[in-house]
């Protein structure tokens, strides 16, 4: 006489192979996107080097300043996707700056990132600011003692 299953260890049964099955789709997978920054070709890249020379240690840039050609711009990503068919999420980006002169030799290199949510300069440790901070009420009250009705007529 053979043995019958009960309905439970069928219903077990059901969940395991369920959960295996989604246990499948989790993988946890890490991308890298554009150009991989190398520290020791970075050191490299002195203050008056050339750009060609700055060609051969880095090679071609991802893009470059739109104004001049005086920068040159080498972006990396990394992105994470921790279930498959889903979308990648950036876990960190990069953007390695050479910044030239007049003559097109390097001026300085800056490395930049995000720390805390603001972009930061990994090489000098800075983050850049468009000028002093200030408060909300010190703007208000600059932009009203600086009332000049007649400064655009002409």
């Amino acid at each position: 006489m053979p043995r019958r299953f009960t309905p439970s260890l069928l219903r077990l049964a059901a969940a395991g192979l369920i959960g295996l099955s989604a246990a499948g789709c989790v993988i946890g997978e890490e991308f890298r996107h554009g150009y991989i920054i190398d520290d020791a070709a970075v050191a490299q890249v002195r203050p008056g080097a050339s750009a060609e020379q700055v060609l051969q240690l880095l090679g071609t840039p991802t893009t470059v300043s739109t104004v001049g050609n005086k920068s040159w711009y080498y972006i990396s990503q990394n992105t994470q996707r921790t279930v498959m068919f889903l979308g990648e999420r950036p876990r960190d980006q990069r953007v390695l700056a050479v910044y030239f002169n007049g003559g097109f030799k390097v001026e300085r290199v800056a490395l930049y990132g995000e720390q805390d949510g603001k972009v930061f300069d990994f090489i000098s440790r800075t983050t850049p600011t468009s000028g002093g901070e200030q408060a909300f009420l010190g703007q208000l009250m600059r932009g009203l003692t600086k009332f000049e009705p007649f400064r655009n007529a002409q």
